[in-house]
Protein backbone atom coordinates (compact mmCIF):
# COMPACT_ATOMS: atom_id res chain seq x y z
CA UNK A 1 0.00 0.00 0.00
CA UNK A 2 2.66 2.41 1.21
CA UNK A 3 4.86 1.51 -2.41
CA UNK A 4 1.46 2.40 -4.47
CA UNK A 5 1.26 5.84 -2.66
CA UNK A 6 4.59 6.18 -3.11
CA UNK A 7 4.36 5.99 -6.47
CA UNK A 8 1.32 8.12 -7.28
CA UNK A 9 3.12 10.70 -5.30
CA UNK A 10 5.88 10.28 -7.84
CA UNK A 11 4.12 10.36 -11.09
CA UNK A 12 2.04 13.44 -9.63
CA UNK A 13 5.75 15.52 -9.10
CA UNK A 14 6.67 14.02 -12.27
CA UNK A 15 3.61 15.81 -13.90
CA UNK A 16 3.40 18.66 -12.40
CA UNK A 17 6.91 20.37 -14.29
CA UNK A 18 5.21 19.28 -17.40
CA UNK A 19 2.37 20.87 -17.45
CA UNK A 20 4.19 24.21 -15.90
CA UNK A 21 6.75 23.87 -19.53
CA UNK A 22 3.58 23.66 -21.38
CA UNK A 23 2.24 26.48 -19.81
CA UNK A 24 5.46 28.51 -20.75
CA UNK A 25 5.31 27.22 -24.05
CA UNK A 26 2.06 28.36 -24.62
CA UNK A 27 2.32 31.96 -23.23
CA UNK A 28 5.88 32.93 -23.70
CA UNK A 29 5.74 34.01 -27.24
CA UNK A 30 2.28 36.39 -26.00
CA UNK A 31 4.41 37.44 -23.39
CA UNK A 32 7.33 38.12 -25.61
CA UNK A 33 5.40 39.81 -28.45
CA UNK A 34 3.71 42.37 -25.18
CA UNK A 35 7.02 43.16 -24.00
CA UNK A 36 8.43 44.56 -27.15
CA UNK A 37 5.23 46.23 -28.12
CA UNK A 38 5.40 47.77 -24.79
CA UNK A 39 9.25 48.33 -25.25
CA UNK A 40 8.52 50.18 -29.00
CA UNK A 41 6.13 52.34 -27.66
CA UNK A 42 8.17 54.08 -24.58
CA UNK A 43 10.53 54.13 -27.08
CA UNK A 44 8.91 55.94 -29.65
CA UNK A 45 7.45 58.27 -26.31
CA UNK A 46 10.68 59.15 -25.28
CA UNK A 47 11.51 60.30 -29.16
CA UNK A 48 8.75 62.08 -29.94
CA UNK A 49 8.44 63.86 -26.58
CA UNK A 50 12.17 64.64 -25.92
CA UNK A 51 13.59 66.73 -28.97
CA UNK A 52 15.22 63.34 -30.77
CA UNK A 53 12.73 63.46 -34.15
CA UNK A 54 10.56 66.23 -34.41
CA UNK A 55 7.04 65.69 -33.96
CA UNK A 56 6.06 66.50 -37.44
CA UNK A 57 7.40 63.48 -38.72
CA UNK A 58 6.63 61.53 -35.56
CA UNK A 59 4.12 62.66 -33.13
CA UNK A 60 3.76 60.88 -29.89
CA UNK A 61 1.55 57.85 -29.45
CA UNK A 62 -1.36 60.16 -28.33
CA UNK A 63 -1.22 62.55 -30.90
CA UNK A 64 -2.42 59.12 -33.26
CA UNK A 65 -5.10 58.47 -30.37
CA UNK A 66 -6.26 61.59 -30.73
CA UNK A 67 -5.99 60.90 -34.95
CA UNK A 68 -8.20 57.91 -34.70
CA UNK A 69 -10.43 60.00 -32.72
CA UNK A 70 -11.07 62.56 -35.61
CA UNK A 71 -10.95 59.98 -38.66
CA UNK A 72 -14.16 57.66 -36.93
CA UNK A 73 -15.80 61.10 -36.11
CA UNK A 74 -15.02 63.74 -38.41
CA UNK A 75 -12.78 61.61 -41.46
CA UNK A 76 -10.89 62.90 -43.63
CA UNK A 77 -10.76 63.83 -47.40
CA UNK A 78 -14.49 63.75 -47.22
CA UNK A 79 -14.98 59.94 -45.42
CA UNK A 80 -14.74 58.61 -42.10
CA UNK A 81 -12.06 55.84 -41.41
CA UNK A 82 -15.26 53.69 -41.67
CA UNK A 83 -15.58 54.27 -44.85
CA UNK A 84 -12.16 54.38 -46.26
CA UNK A 85 -12.03 50.91 -44.57
CA UNK A 86 -14.93 49.83 -46.50
CA UNK A 87 -13.67 50.61 -49.69
CA UNK A 88 -10.49 49.12 -49.31
CA UNK A 89 -12.08 45.78 -47.77
CA UNK A 90 -14.37 45.39 -50.84
CA UNK A 91 -11.35 45.77 -53.11
CA UNK A 92 -9.39 43.17 -51.75
CA UNK A 93 -12.26 40.98 -51.36
CA UNK A 94 -12.97 41.30 -54.82
CA UNK A 95 -9.85 40.35 -55.67
CA UNK A 96 -9.28 37.70 -53.74
CA UNK A 97 -12.66 36.30 -55.01
CA UNK A 98 -11.35 36.80 -58.74
CA UNK A 99 -7.61 35.29 -57.30
CA UNK A 100 -9.12 31.97 -55.57
CA UNK A 101 -11.54 31.30 -58.73
CA UNK A 102 -8.88 31.27 -61.28
CA UNK A 103 -6.01 30.27 -59.54
CA UNK A 104 -7.34 27.26 -58.11
CA UNK A 105 -8.33 25.61 -61.27
CA UNK A 106 -4.81 26.93 -62.72
CA UNK A 107 -2.88 25.38 -60.20
CA UNK A 108 -5.23 21.95 -60.12
CA UNK A 109 -4.80 21.74 -64.34
CA UNK A 110 -0.13 22.76 -63.61
CA UNK A 111 -0.55 19.86 -61.32
CA UNK A 112 -2.27 17.46 -63.23
CA UNK A 113 -2.09 18.12 -66.75
CA UNK A 114 1.18 18.19 -69.27
CA UNK A 115 -1.00 20.51 -71.46
CA UNK A 116 -2.00 22.58 -68.64
CA UNK A 117 1.41 22.98 -67.32
CA UNK A 118 2.85 24.06 -70.87
CA UNK A 119 0.43 26.76 -71.28
CA UNK A 120 -0.30 28.19 -67.33
CA UNK A 121 3.19 27.87 -66.04
CA UNK A 122 5.05 30.19 -68.40
CA UNK A 123 2.48 33.11 -67.33
CA UNK A 124 2.36 32.38 -63.77
CA UNK A 125 6.21 32.36 -64.00
CA UNK A 126 5.95 35.68 -65.96
CA UNK A 127 3.43 37.35 -63.39
CA UNK A 128 5.04 36.17 -60.21
CA UNK A 129 8.04 38.35 -60.11
CA UNK A 130 6.76 41.76 -61.79
CA UNK A 131 5.97 43.98 -59.06
CA UNK A 132 2.56 45.46 -59.55
CA UNK A 133 3.32 49.12 -59.69
CA UNK A 134 4.94 47.90 -63.05
CA UNK A 135 2.38 47.09 -65.03
CA UNK A 136 -0.35 49.56 -63.18
CA UNK A 137 0.18 52.22 -65.66
CA UNK A 138 -0.50 49.54 -68.48
CA UNK A 139 -3.81 48.35 -67.13
CA UNK A 140 -4.96 51.95 -66.43
CA UNK A 141 -4.19 52.59 -69.94
CA UNK A 142 -6.32 49.44 -71.38
CA UNK A 143 -8.68 49.23 -68.24
CA UNK A 144 -8.97 52.97 -67.42
CA UNK A 145 -9.07 54.45 -63.68
CA UNK A 146 -12.23 53.21 -62.21
CA UNK A 147 -12.70 50.10 -60.00
CA UNK A 148 -11.95 47.28 -62.62
CA UNK A 149 -8.81 48.25 -62.77
CA UNK A 150 -7.76 48.53 -59.07
CA UNK A 151 -9.19 44.92 -58.44
CA UNK A 152 -7.58 43.72 -61.41
CA UNK A 153 -4.29 45.21 -60.44
CA UNK A 154 -4.62 43.49 -56.78
CA UNK A 155 -5.96 40.24 -58.36
CA UNK A 156 -2.84 39.71 -60.56
CA UNK A 157 -0.77 40.29 -57.32
CA UNK A 158 -2.42 36.95 -55.87
CA UNK A 159 -2.84 34.70 -58.62
CA UNK A 160 0.99 33.32 -58.74
CA UNK A 161 1.22 32.85 -54.93
CA UNK A 162 -2.34 30.78 -55.26
CA UNK A 163 -1.64 28.96 -58.32
CA UNK A 164 1.70 27.95 -57.12
CA UNK A 165 0.75 26.84 -54.05
CA UNK A 166 -2.11 24.95 -55.28
CA UNK A 167 -0.13 22.68 -57.76
CA UNK A 168 2.47 22.19 -54.95
CA UNK A 169 -0.15 21.08 -53.00
CA UNK A 170 -1.86 18.35 -55.39
CA UNK A 171 1.61 17.36 -56.48
CA UNK A 172 2.05 16.27 -52.59
CA UNK A 173 -0.73 14.06 -52.63
CA UNK A 174 -0.26 10.68 -51.60
CA UNK A 175 0.30 8.39 -54.06
CA UNK A 176 -1.17 5.31 -51.83
CA UNK A 177 -4.28 7.13 -51.76
CA UNK A 178 -4.53 7.78 -55.07
CA UNK A 179 -3.76 4.51 -55.92
CA UNK A 180 -6.50 3.51 -53.50
CA UNK A 181 -8.56 5.36 -55.25
CA UNK A 182 -7.98 4.60 -58.68
CA UNK A 183 -7.79 0.65 -57.51
CA UNK A 184 -11.70 1.21 -56.48
CA UNK A 185 -12.52 2.52 -59.61
CA UNK A 186 -12.83 6.43 -59.01
CA UNK A 187 -13.24 8.39 -61.98
CA UNK A 188 -11.00 11.43 -62.42
CA UNK A 189 -13.55 14.42 -61.30
CA UNK A 190 -14.26 11.60 -58.11
CA UNK A 191 -10.08 11.59 -57.89
CA UNK A 192 -9.72 15.15 -57.75
CA UNK A 193 -12.80 16.05 -55.57
CA UNK A 194 -12.06 13.34 -53.10
CA UNK A 195 -8.02 13.13 -52.99
CA UNK A 196 -6.32 15.74 -55.13
CA UNK A 197 -8.21 18.82 -53.50
CA UNK A 198 -8.54 17.55 -49.61
CA UNK A 199 -4.68 17.08 -50.17
CA UNK A 200 -3.98 20.44 -51.33
CA UNK A 201 -6.16 22.64 -49.38
CA UNK A 202 -3.68 23.50 -46.27
CA UNK A 203 -1.19 24.51 -49.13
CA UNK A 204 -4.08 26.43 -50.74
CA UNK A 205 -4.78 28.00 -48.00
CA UNK A 206 -1.09 28.98 -47.18
CA UNK A 207 -1.44 30.43 -50.85
CA UNK A 208 -4.06 32.59 -49.66
CA UNK A 209 -2.36 33.97 -46.51
CA UNK A 210 0.93 35.14 -48.70
CA UNK A 211 -1.32 36.61 -51.31
CA UNK A 212 -3.45 38.71 -48.97
CA UNK A 213 0.35 40.05 -47.86
CA UNK A 214 0.88 40.83 -51.31
CA UNK A 215 -2.84 42.35 -52.21
CA UNK A 216 -2.79 44.77 -49.31
CA UNK A 217 0.42 45.80 -50.44
CA UNK A 218 -0.74 46.22 -54.22
CA UNK A 219 -4.12 47.86 -52.63
CA UNK A 220 -1.65 50.61 -51.56
CA UNK A 221 -0.57 51.24 -54.67
CA UNK A 222 -3.72 50.90 -56.62
CA UNK A 223 -5.46 53.61 -54.80
CA UNK A 224 -2.55 55.81 -54.77
CA UNK A 225 -3.94 56.31 -58.80
CA UNK A 226 -6.97 58.16 -59.23
CA UNK A 227 -9.16 56.67 -56.16
CA UNK A 228 -11.51 59.12 -54.27
CA UNK A 229 -11.25 57.19 -51.11
CA UNK A 230 -9.63 53.98 -49.45
CA UNK A 231 -6.99 53.68 -46.90
CA UNK A 232 -3.88 54.47 -49.71
CA UNK A 233 -5.58 57.38 -51.06
CA UNK A 234 -5.73 58.19 -47.19
CA UNK A 235 -2.65 57.95 -46.87
CA UNK A 236 -1.02 59.46 -49.70
CA UNK A 237 -3.08 61.98 -49.21
CA UNK A 238 -2.23 62.70 -45.51
CA UNK A 239 1.39 62.52 -46.59
CA UNK A 240 1.20 65.44 -49.33
CA UNK A 241 0.36 67.72 -46.44
CA UNK A 242 2.45 66.01 -43.84
CA UNK A 243 -0.16 65.02 -41.32
CA UNK A 244 1.84 62.22 -40.20
CA UNK A 245 -0.35 61.33 -37.04
CA UNK A 246 -3.22 60.24 -40.17
CA UNK A 247 -0.45 58.64 -41.78
CA UNK A 248 0.94 56.48 -39.34
CA UNK A 249 -3.34 55.89 -37.92
CA UNK A 250 -3.66 54.78 -41.65
CA UNK A 251 -0.70 52.23 -41.81
CA UNK A 252 -1.87 50.84 -37.93
CA UNK A 253 -5.84 50.26 -39.26
CA UNK A 254 -4.39 48.21 -42.68
CA UNK A 255 -1.52 46.44 -40.36
CA UNK A 256 -4.33 45.40 -37.92
CA UNK A 257 -7.09 44.38 -40.92
CA UNK A 258 -4.03 41.93 -42.27
CA UNK A 259 -3.03 40.99 -38.74
CA UNK A 260 -6.84 39.45 -38.23
CA UNK A 261 -7.00 38.41 -41.49
CA UNK A 262 -4.23 35.99 -40.70
CA UNK A 263 -5.67 34.99 -37.37
CA UNK A 264 -8.95 34.59 -39.24
CA UNK A 265 -7.09 31.71 -41.80
CA UNK A 266 -4.86 30.15 -39.11
CA UNK A 267 -8.17 29.58 -37.22
CA UNK A 268 -10.13 28.00 -40.62
CA UNK A 269 -6.79 25.27 -41.36
CA UNK A 270 -6.53 24.60 -37.02
CA UNK A 271 -10.30 24.27 -37.07
CA UNK A 272 -11.33 22.80 -40.70
CA UNK A 273 -8.15 21.43 -42.04
CA UNK A 274 -6.56 19.68 -39.30
CA UNK A 275 -5.04 16.88 -41.09
CA UNK A 276 -2.64 19.99 -42.89
CA UNK A 277 -0.72 19.80 -39.45
CA UNK A 278 0.96 17.08 -40.71
CA UNK A 279 2.39 18.25 -43.70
Amino acid sequence: MSVTTETSSRAKTSVAPRRNNRQLKKYLPLALGLTVAAAVLLIWQIASTSGWVSPVFLPPPGAIVAAFGRLIQIGYVDSTLLQHTLTSLGRVFAALTCSIAIAVPAGLLIATSPIGRGILDPIIEFLRPLPPLAYLPLVIIWFGIGEPSKVLVISLSMIPAITIATASGVRAASRSQVNAARAFGASPAQLLWNVLLPSALPSIITGIRIALGAGWTTLVAAELVAAGRGLGYMIQSAAQFLVTDVVIAGILVISAIAFAFEALLRFIERKYVPWGRNH
